[in-house]
């Protein structure tokens, strides 16, 4: 039905014409009820019922222009037809087409127009009495296609709005859920990025000592290489820790390590200074706040890590850093900076990397703001500020 409108229309409008026809041959003032067989409709009333069926196979096309002209053939047969034929019938389809098509003020006007001009016209024109049970009928079936025309629009609206906010909410859901796992996804890089970063630089630098005083100074080379299996060893832990957190929850074993943070910033600048890096450490957190939510305490961590990484890789063989964490009123300031040591390491790598972006996020995502630029004077400056609330 929905994919053929005109030829759903078309078997209504015969169906209308059959029961108006089979209706024109009935007397409704039988002695007991509506007695079939006892009238016959005159031959004009017969076409203007052919001619409204007809009409009504166009009612979805052009609803309105198919009730004026349905309001026409009845009118005529109200004032001509004897004996009387239900040419309103068509009328009454109409109506309710434009009723369940239109809103409820258009409705409102062209059904009061409908019914009280179509009854007062059978009241005053017609051969019938105007008390006849026929005039009041014109009256109740008009209002009647109306009010069952507005119920029928009304009950689509509401279906379709909440199959609308039905269709948001789910857009809804999967733009949230796309939201998180971009989220998570970013999250789990910067996790990954800290440690390997960090811990690789170490290698790194720990290997090229150990390669360098082989031959010469066999201790400071066994040094070195032990440097070496300590780091690695700790990047493969955090590494380990970090890839469970992508396990599903049945699966056998989760880590229980605690993540990074201030309490074990001292182990940290070790690592550094094993590498041969001068740091400097200040921290001054108030402990009668008590301590710094996991979130801050976690970023603070890893912005420490990445630049003391960068002042390693970027700032020369005779850097120098200093660390500081401060907590004033309600956020945690973290500065780190370093001198530049004079000329850029040899193995310095171009820029280009994710380190400050995801130190940045970092912050942003905690409400905070992130500093990275070079000083007055030479060397760098790392400054972010991480809101305790």
């Amino acid at each position: 039905m929905r994919a053929h409108p005109l030829a759903t229309d078309a078997v209504l409008a015969f169906g209308a014409f059959v029961a108006m026809v089979v209706g024109s041959f009935a007397d409704p003032h039988g002695p007991h009820g509506p007695t079939f067989g006892t009238r016959t409709p005159e031959p004009f009333s017969l076409l203007l019922m052919l001619f409204g069926a007809a009409a009504l196979v166009f009612r979805r096309r052009q609803p309105r222009t198919v009730l004026a002209v349905t309001c026409g053939l009845c009118l005529l047969e109200l004032t001509t037809g004897e004996p009387r034929a239900p040419v309103a019938m068509c009328t009454v389809i109409a109506l309710y087409t434009v009723a369940a098509r239109t809103d409820r003020p258009t409705t409102w006007r062209i059904g009061v127009l409908t019914m009280a001009g179509l009854t007062g016209v059978a009241m005053l024109a017609g051969p019938l009495p105007w008390y006849a049970q026929e005039n009041l009928g014109i009256f109740a079936w008009t209002g009647m296609a109306a009010a069952a025309g507005d119920a029928v629009r009304s009950r689509r609206a509401f279906v379709d709005a909440i199959r609308e906010r039905a269709e948001r909410a789910e857009r809804t859901r999967d733009e949230e859920a796309r939201r998180r796992v971009a989220e998570e996804r970013l999250r789990i890089a910067r996790d990954l990025h800290d440690v390997v970063a960090h811990h690789i630089a170490l290698v790194n630098v720990q290997a090229g000592v150990a390669a360098h005083v082989m031959d010469k100074r066999p201790d400071q080379a066994k040094e070195a290489l032990a440097h070496v299996r300590d780091a690695s060893r700790s990047a493969l832990n955090e590494l380990r820790a970090t890839v469970g957190l992508l396990r599903q929850s049945g699966d056998p074993e989760a880590p229980t390590e605690p993540a990074p943070g201030l309490s074990v910033l001292d182990e940290l600048v070790d690592t550094f200074r094993h590498a041969g890096l001068p740091v400097e450490v200040i921290v001054q957190l108030d402990r009668e706040a008590g301590p710094l939510p996991a979130a801050v305490d976690l970023a603070a961590y890893r912005v420490i890590q990445e630049a003391l990484t960068n002042v390693r890789k970027h700032a020369g063989p005779g850097a120098k850093a200093e660390v500081s964490v401060v907590r004033v009123g309600p956020s945690v300031e973290v500065t780190v900076l370093d001198d530049g040591g004079g000329a850029e390491a040899p193995d310095a790598e171009p820029g280009g990397g994710h380190g400050l972006l995801g130190m940045r996020e970092r912050t942003g995502a905690l409400g905070g703001s992130c500093f990275a630029g070079p000083r007055y004077g030479g060397g760098y400056r790392v400054h972010a500020t991480l809101p305790v609330s």
